[in-house]
């Protein structure tokens, strides 16, 4: 598959965010949150995400320019309006809050309405973590998944994501969809031309698919679990919880008011969003060393295949990272290329190079 040079992918990003309308301060910030998932390997994230992002500015759905208003505060908590800003924009502004107050009382807790996509949720959480505080980030979104029992979509595919760090520089990452996959690793499979696997999401005759593209239209992907009898009814709980902590808290829309994200969309979403961080030193000494005993022990634990060693939550991305930034390019599919192409002439700006095809 085609190569691209990490920063030829971020100049890409940047140069059309700024044609679509974004301050330069605000496209290179969307552009760093966009480029983290693809150089970890979450590409559903990343680049693929970008030309909806552009649309959402073209059609006033997104508003780059704007600032967000804090609507009312404690020590520890506050509740912001996003006003419609663009996701990283929005991202920052909570997270550097809930960092903040944090450090200032042991916890900071941020919920906040009128919200756009904002990317990967475990971008946020890490924000936290490198300030040696534990981060938690939520946030809701259109109907994808299908509750237990019923026939139609009413929650989002609603992710969680918590960082905590760990002694020497390691780190428990935890970043999951609420559904057993999220909808954009449905379009990369589109993308790919390669099925999804079975149990990820239900056709238009109420039976699972392994066609991601009946998948994408139906929109009805199963809650992490599956069925009843696997218990699917976990990652229903678990999309309802953050259904709470994000328009529950906020006032945003609830997923099933929440308009379905598409090229051509014309209506805010309004979503809602959470952002939390901790400070561990509140609480026991030793927190780090904990944590980083416990890492150990996983990744030290016998496999069931030699071949494949036990990994700790978020190692996978780390090893991604970092063979990534060790090659110093990203592999996108062919069909992703030719797509940003022909963005690329639609907002005037120059084609990404390819160093491998």
């Amino acid at each position: 598959m085609p190569e691209v040079k990490i920063e030829e992918a971020k100049r890409f990003m940047v140069e059309a965010l700024r044609a679509a309308g974004a301050p330069l301060k605000e496209a290179e910030a969307h552009a760093e949150l966009l480029l983290h998932a693809d150089v970890v390997g979450h590409y559903s994230h990343g680049m693929n995400r970008l030309e909806l992002y552009l649309n959402d500015m073209k059609s006033a759905v997104c508003d780059p320019n704007a600032s967000q208003v804090i609507l009312k505060e404690t020590a520890a908590t506050a509740w912001v309006d996003g006003c419609r800003a663009l996701g990283a924009t929005v991202g920052n502004f909570c997270m550097n809050l809930a960092i903040k107050k944090a450090k200032e009382c042991g916890v900071g807790m941020v919920a906040v309405k009128n919200c756009n996509h904002f990317g990967m949720a475990g971008y946020w959480a890490l924000k936290a973590e490198k300030e040696g505080l534990i981060g938690m980030s939520f946030t809701n979104s259109s109907p994808a998944m299908v509750p237990t029992r019923a026939k139609k979509s009413a929650l989002g595919t609603n992710p969680i994501a918590f960082a905590a760090p760990a002694s020497e520089g390691d780190s428990l990452v935890v970043d999951m969809a609420t559904t057993t996959a999220a909808m954009g690793k449905i379009e990369m499979q589109i993308r790919k031309g390669e099925p999804i696997p079975e149990g990820w999401a239900l056709g238009a005759d109420g039976k699972t698919t392994k066609d991601p593209q009946e998948a994408f239209n139906t929109g009805r992907l199963m809650p992490l679990g599956g069925f009843e009898s696997t218990s699917g009814y976990k990652g229903y709980a678990l999309s309802a919880m953050v259904e709470v902590l994000c328009s529950g808290l906020s006032g945003s829309n609830a997923a099933h008011d929440v308009p379905a994200w598409t090229h051509t969309q014309t209506k805010a979403p309004n979503l809602g969003q959470c952002f939390m961080a901790i400070d561990p030193s509140c609480f026991a000494p030793g927190f780090s060393d904990r944590l980083g005993n416990c890492l150990d022990h996983w990744r030290e634990m016998e496999p069931m295949d030699p071949a494949s060693p036990v990994l700790a939550p978020g190692d996978k991305e780390k090893i991604n990272g970092s063979e990534t930034d060790e090659r110093g390019t990203i592999v996108y599919p062919q069909q992703q290329i030719d797509s940003y192409r022909i963005v690329a002439d639609r907002m005037g700006i120059t084609p990404m190079e390819i160093i491998n095809n």
